[in-house]
């Protein structure tokens, strides 16, 4: 399969989500509770502008499916389970952080990954409207930063950690807290930052963008932890950059699970550091 127009297609999605999104940046959105949202608020809430931007989406997503015989995960609608029976699947969140666009907080973006049947990510597609930045990527063909390719930033002396709570409500805190100093002396760097808030694709990206960074969620038994397309597209993106994008425990993230979407199960860990990628 020819990854590079089915990712073209995927940014023209992503930018058409996004020119709705922008067009309700002005205006009083009223949010709605999900029955099935898990246990955190920001994954309950869903809004009318998440429907529109889902409908978008697959305006330029369902051709692809037709054509290539591929399956379709999204959010806002229930799953059929096609991604178990076909080679790969779209997996689409249409706003990641609809909280935040609640709120008129410019952390929430649109999110487009094609993963496969096994669930390897092969293309990752992330749009950030309020920044009109377009972070996307493909197997085998490197990761950009709208037109150019993605340079990351000189490596501060600090680690940053991302996380999208504070550290003393996520799972485990003291274990989390040694494990950070661990790591800000396995480095030996000169200390620990922490930036808080913001969902799990635009906290992912911020990862690269401060390396050396992590974003950390302990496996849990509550539901929730994110789900499939939170982490889809991302972890190509890192994959593309030699980077790590695992569960908690290092192994590869399990991007077609079976009994459920959630990923409280295994948790997840991102890191960017210098040494892992090799440079």
């Amino acid at each position: 399969m020819n990854l590079l127009p089915l990712k073209e297609t995927a940014m023209e999605a992503a930018l058409a989500a996004g020119r709705i999104i922008k067009s309700y940046l002005d205006t009083t959105i009223d949010v709605k509770v999900k029955p099935d949202g898990g246990s955190n608020y920001a994954s309950q809430i869903v809004t009318k502008v998440d429907k529109e931007c889902e409908d978008e989406i697959l305006s330029y997503l369902l051709p692809t499916c037709e054509e290539h015989d591929i399956a379709l995960l999204t959010e806002e609608t229930e799953d059929d389970g096609s991604r178990f029976e076909k080679d790969y699947f779209w997996c689409v969140d249409p706003i990641d952080g609809t909280l935040a666009l609640s709120r008129k907080i410019p952390d929430f973006s649109v999110s487009i990954a094609l993963v496969s049947r096994g669930g390897t990510p092969v293309i990752g597609v992330i749009y950030d409207p309020s920044t009109e930045t377009m972070y996307h990527a493909a197997k085998g063909h490197r990761v950009f930063k709208n037109d150019k390719l993605w340079k990351r930033p000189k490596p501060n002396n600090y680690l940053t950690h991302i996380t999208d709570k504070p550290l003393t409500k996520t799972p485990r805190p003291d274990e989390l807290m040694r494990h950070l100093y661990h790591k800000v002396g396995e480095l030996n760097l000169s200390g620990l930052k922490v930036i808080q808030g913001g969902g799990s694709v635009l906290n992912a990206i911020k990862v690269v963008q401060h390396t050396p960074a992590n974003m950390i969620k302990h496996p849990k038994k509550e539901i929730g932890g994110g789900s499939l397309w939170d982490f889809a597209a991302t972890a190509c993106i890192f994959h593309e950059l030699g980077f790590r994008a695992t569960n908690f425990n290092g192994d590869p993230l399990d991007l077609n699970r079976k009994d459920s979407t959630f990923m409280h199960h295994e948790g997840i860990y991102y890191e960017c550091v210098e040494y892992l990628a090799g440079l």
